[in-house]
């Protein structure tokens, strides 16, 4: 389950544990409740252990949809997720910090 906090349109989504392929399911579900009416987007990493295609995908439709919507980043990610993430090239198309 991934907890989810709004306030004004700014809105921040607590990614935990593993989100691989039996874990994207409920990441995707739990981040389309969060774009509703999102103008500003925050996926917080400090709980992320791991973090599959399957679930880069769903940050991959997160980009997509706040680049119309307003402005996204994701914070503390640690050094195992943030390499996953530049040998991806997410670095590059989205605020990532460690």
């Amino acid at each position: 389950m991934y907890r989810i906090e709004k306030e004004d349109g700014a809105v921040t989504v607590y990614a935990e544990g593993r989100i691989d392929t039996n874990g994207a399911p409920a990441f995707a579900a739990a981040m389309e409740e969060a774009l509703k009416d999102a103008t500003e987007l925050i996926i917080d990493c400090s709980g992320l252990e791991y973090i599959s295609s399957s679930g880069l995908r769903v940050i991959m439709l997160a980009v997509k949809t706040m680049n119309r919507q307003g402005k996204m980043k994701i914070i503390h990610v640690s050094e195992p997720v943030y390499e996953i993430m530049e040998t991806t090239e997410f670095t590059g198309i989205c605020d990532i910090s460690m």
